[in-house]
């Protein structure tokens, strides 16, 4: 395969260029993402459809990745219970090398291709849950076996990769391909590639918890109340939907801890 993304940058002394140049070509780079992007949209609704369809069923979501892959996949997990109000368990982000890796770079936990079923065993996986592995170059031997070992035991597989043709794509029954191309940075794929699989991972996820009836009409109406900040937000949607004044929404939304049941108990 070609690894694009480890080709040579297409900008050369950079240490020589004035920081409006740097600035200026960075950007010129991360414009052609959205693009590289588009171009995947097929495979990402593949994905989609089939995670949603396993969800629906009680399946969960599993991410896989090493070092700026697994993080950004411990990021968009992480995020999922606090804005759509699931269950911390129901999409899990796995990093090579484990949580101490979140920080700090575990060297070479990333060669290990029998660890990544080990990890994502440890939450009694099951046939009905979706294992999606993280993967810049799409060579990654943790994910690679993490994928291949669940195929095996029959759970559904995708995976984010930025380059085409890729051994984690092979192994994936869903892959999303997002080829990126050089970095600015020869080889720094936390620059477009880490922004490329930023990009999918909101789509998935948002995509899934959407039709998973997470969120009305354009309102995270499940979000956890957990700060002052979606107090208020929760309590405009409240007076929104019903016309109540703001101290009877507010104190609605106190009562019943989230907005959608705010709401319900007016029905």
């Amino acid at each position: 395969m070609e690894i694009s993304t480890e080709k040579d940058s297409r900008y050369n002394g950079l240490e020589n260029m004035p920081v409006s140049e740097l600035l200026r070509n960075i950007n010129n780079e991360d414009k052609t993402v959205p693009l590289a992007v588009e171009k995947a949209l097929p495979q990402i609704e593949k994905l989609v459809e089939v995670v949603a369809e396993r969800m629906q069923k009680g399946g969960r979501l599993f991410y896989i990745g090493a070092g700026t892959s697994g993080r950004l996949g411990v990021v968009d997990a992480s995020e999922c219970p606090p804005t759509f109000g699931v269950p911390f368990d129901w999409i899990v982000g796995i990093i090579a090398g484990g949580d101490t890796a979140i920080r700090k770079a575990v060297e070479f936990a990333e060669d290990d291709r029998e660890q990544a079923w080990k990890d994502v065993q440890a939450f009694n996986i099951n046939s009905g849950d979706v294992v999606v592995g993280i993967a810049a170059s799409g060579t990654t031997p943790y994910v690679i076996g993490g994928l291949q070992a669940a195929r095996e035991q029959g759970l559904a597989t995708g995976c984010i990769v930025c380059n085409s043709g890729s051994p984690v794509a092979a192994a994936a029954e869903y892959p999303v391909e997002v080829v990126t191309g050089p970095e600015f940075v020869t080889g720094s794929t936390r620059m477009k590639a880490g922004t490329a699989q930023k990009l999918v991972l909101n789509m998935l996820s948002t995509s899934v918890m959407i039709k998973l009836g997470r969120v009305k009409g354009n309102k995270m109406v499940d979000m956890q109340l957990s700060n002052n900040k979606l107090v208020n937000r929760g309590t405009r949607m409240v007076m929104a939907e019903t016309g109540l004044p703001e101290a009877e929404a507010a104190e609605l939304l106190k009562e019943h801890g989230s907005v959608r049941k705010a709401v319900d108990s007016l029905k």
